[in-house]
């Protein structure tokens, strides 16, 4: 048929053309040939087709047979191998009916899937060299393929009983398949990879490989996918060998020196650092014979060297506005400033607007006058809670008014607030009681004027008693606050 002619005069084209490419230097050709396990892989959405049918479809025996042409790739080992070859593939379908179990007419049923096509592999081959001649090699070959198929047949073979005849009729025949693109037709181009590794002794090549269909190769009148797969072994003989490469030129780049004692053959030198050119060690663009710091790299205009950093503070003096002074990366190269001049830098000082002392945080020291601090003290007397409860007395207020008033009037001063009870019910509940006590003072001094971040509380319960708790007068005195004042940061 006229696509057998076009398969012929295809594989007869490239085998030509193979043969031409091995003729110039560094390029040969082999003949190859393998046997191979080959299956085709089918997927599909029917619900149990491998228990049905998929179970009895299995591998069968294949080959290869063609040519190989090796091209090097530079000097490193590396090949581009491409080929053509024809190949066998398909697989096995084989069943037999058990009648006791499964109604059949059929006793055996067997065919077998023959799909030649001619393959093009392109692969790309690593060698490892396994003697010091390099007549050995151990390589790893990988790469993808494009096949056209040959023919597609499917030779066949069953014994069927025919109606109610009790005697069963053995049939065999071979089946023309369709091939081209549509449904029920095997694809007339394949696509894949192949995967080959082995030995290559002197002319010889043995090796295994493995081949993968990515495209699919029949079209089936429901949903699925059918993938090529072989694995096999191959057996190489290279029928020509590699000429010698040209001699190279005496002095591939004109730099005087000769590529036999040049250490740079492709990179002009001069014959000092034998065909190389100026080393530059640091990597920094100046050479090493205009280096003034030739294992650290730095700029042109400073020799070589990196920039300088005079103070030594870790920024180089093209971005230090301090050159002489060493200083921090913050504050470019200058030292961290001190507005007020008090000797505490701005970063530490809480008042770095007001001189004050280190032990001060930089801030001013403030001193509470004696009767400031001894009205604060009297006023706290007057401060008196119900007995068990966090609320405030009547009498309590005008003490509190009081006190807003001294605090409204010192704005530097900040006041803590301690919560007290008498010994009655326990410490927990006691503790939590003199808190609420505490907080109850400092909500009545925010509504009379007193910003909330100058007021802390502490609640410490029976702990540290004023009286006595065995009397009335003294468990009085118990349920109290203390007013401590302190000058803000400090």
């Amino acid at each position: 048929m006229n696509f057998t002619r076009i398969i012929s005069r295809t594989l007869f084209l490239f085998s030509t053309v193979l043969l031409f490419i091995s003729l110039p230097a560094q390029v040969r050709l082999a003949a190859v040939g393998g046997v191979h396990s080959s299956n085709l892989l089918e997927t599909n959405s029917i619900p149990g087709f491998e228990n049905t049918w998929g179970k009895y479809f299995s591998p069968k025996t294949g080959f290869q047979l063609g040519v190989l042409a090796e091209i090097p790739l530079g000097q490193k080992n590396f090949f581009f191998q491409p080929g053509i070859d024809f190949s066998a593939k398909g697989n096995q379908y084989e069943r037999f009916y058990d009648t006791s179990l499964v109604k059949s007419d059929t006793l055996y049923d067997q065919h077998t899937l023959k799909l030649n096509y001619v393959e093009i592999p392109l692969y790309l081959t690593y060698k490892f060299p396994l003697s010091a001649k390099q007549r050995n090699y151990f390589f790893l070959s990988a790469g993808p393929y494009f096949a056209f198929i040959y023919s597609a047949s499917q030779p066949y073979q069953n014994r069927v009983k025919y109606y109610n005849d009790d005697q069963y009729t053995f049939n065999s025949g071979t089946l023309d398949l369709p091939v081209g693109n549509g449904i029920g037709k095997y694809k007339t181009l394949d696509a894949g990879i192949n995967i080959k590794a082995g030995f290559e002794l002197g002319n010889v090549m043995l090796g295994a490989y493995y081949s993968r269909g990515l495209s699919n190769a029949y079209q089936a009148i429901y949903s699925s996918t059918f993938h090529q797969q072989l694995i096999g072994a191959s057996l190489g003989i290279w029928l020509t060998k590699s000429k010698p490469a040209p001699p190279v030129n005496t002095d591939n780049d004109h730099d005087g020196t000769a590529d036999k004692d040049d250490s740079c053959k492709m990179v002009a030198g001069i014959p000092k650092y034998h065909g190389c050119p100026i080393p530059d060690t640091d990597h920094d663009g100046v050479n090493d014979e205009e280096d003034s710091c030739k294992t650290i790299a730095g700029l042109a205009r400073y020799h070589g060297c990196p920039i300088p950093d005079t103070d030594g503070d870790g920024v180089n003096d093209e971005e230090d506005s301090c050159k002489t002074i060493a200083g921090t990366v913050k504050y470019h190269g200058c030292p961290i400033p001190d507005s007020d001049g008090d000797g505490v830098n701005d970063e530490a000082d809480q008042c770095p607007t007001q001189p004050g002392p280190v032990e001060n945080k930089g801030c001013p020291v403030m001193v509470i006058k004696k009767e400031l601090a001894k009205r604060v003290l009297f006023t706290a007397r007057n401060v008196r809670f119900r007995s068990n409860s966090s609320r405030l007395t009547t009498n309590s207020l005008p003490a509190l008014q009081e006190l807003a008033d001294t605090l409204r009037a010192n704005p530097d001063l900040e006041l803590t607030i301690e919560g007290h009870t008498d010994n009655t019910g326990n410490p927990e509940y006691n503790r939590k009681l003199s808190l609420k006590r505490a907080m109850e003072v400092k909500k009545t001094l925010q509504k009379l004027g007193v910003t909330e971040e100058r007021i802390s509380v502490e609640g410490l319960g029976d702990t540290q008693p004023a009286g006595d708790n065995r009397t009335k007068q003294g468990k009085s005195e118990n349920r109290r606050v203390v007013f401590r004042l302190h000058v803000k940061n400090s």
